[in-house]
């Protein structure tokens, strides 16, 4: 079987800011729609999924806010126009049976890591859609990560990640990714790495000792030799960035099976925004005769 885990608010912002500031007669914002149509087509047409499974937030994290209260403090709000369109978004997805799934007080990115956990066997093929980061740590030789057009250049086009593309990438194998988060930090999530790390750095210390535990545990060996002390004094920063940015699997997994579905809501839905073009095309895909 193969599978593709849906990344829903990443995808849902990147259309938003990846389309023009589109309108229904009346005024409605419908940008995000569009794109959002057009991605999980382009998904469905591409990668040709036995089941696609959409995961959103509803609000709440409480694993990392129990960690920091300052959990994401800084992220910026979502627009007016793209929480207006969320409904819609969310609606038409599940009337096209991309199965969604959202769980109170768990982010997605959990929720994620545990189908792909759960999914991810020899048997199947599972690949994940979005560019957060945080998820390549699940790629494996089962599953990959699908990297969508980056807003500020759409030219790369879609780019999917492999165990060796990762490590390409980063300097480090996709297990590594929450010990490097945690040195470096992840201003996304309002994680503070250690002062003066950046990437080449914790490379080098990730290569050589394997894990922030180890490095902590060496703290008195490393260069350059001014983080001796830091890192000796923000040990438990460093263990507590981990528990941030290490992925929580364990969540229940519900059966993703039958047909769910509804043609003609997918069509109204579309109607109603005005999407002429894509409301043809649904017809098309799914088989609806006029």
């Amino acid at each position: 079987m193969k599978y593709a885990l849906i990344d829903g608010y990443n995808l849902a912002f990147r259309a938003f800011y990846g389309m023009p500031d589109l309108t229904r007669a009346d005024g409605f914002p419908t940008g995000a729609i569009h794109g959002w149509v057009r991605s999980l087509w382009w998904v469905e047409d591409h990668l040709s999924p036995d089941c696609m499974v959409v995961f959103f937030d509803l609000g709440g994290a409480a694993r990392q806010e129990a960690l920091s209260a300052d959990y994401k403090a800084h992220r910026v709000e979502t627009p007016e126009a793209l929480r207006q369109q969320l409904p819609w978004i969310k609606d038409w997805t599940r009337a096209m049976g991309y199965l969604g799934i959202e769980k109170h007080r768990v982010e997605a990115d959990d929720l994620i890591a545990a189908y792909a956990q759960k999914l991810g066997v020899p048997e199947n093929e599972v690949v994940i859609v979005s560019a957060d980061k945080d998820l390549g740590q699940l790629v494996t030789a089962n599953v990959h990560q699908l990297l969508p057009p980056p807003t500020a250049n759409p030219k790369l086009g879609w780019r999917r990640m492999d165990p060796h593309a990762i490590e390409e990438r980063i300097g480090l194998p996709p297990a590594k990714i929450p010990d490097y988060l945690a040195l470096i930090g992840d201003a996304v999530d309002n994680i503070a790495g250690l002062k003066g790390v950046g990437p080449k750095t914790a490379v080098k210390w990730l290569r050589k000792y394997g894990s922030v535990g180890e490095i902590i545990a060496h703290c008195g060996e490393l260069e350059p030799k001014r983080f001796q002390a830091v890192v000796h004094a923000d040990q438990e920063i460093l263990r507590r960035n981990l528990e941030m940015t290490r992925l929580d699997p364990v969540h229940a997994v519900d059966p993703l099976d039958g047909d769910s579905r509804n043609p003609a809501e997918v069509v109204r839905i579309l109607e109603e925004m005005e999407m002429t073009s894509s409301a043809r095309q649904a017809r098309k895909r799914l088989g609806i005769l006029d």
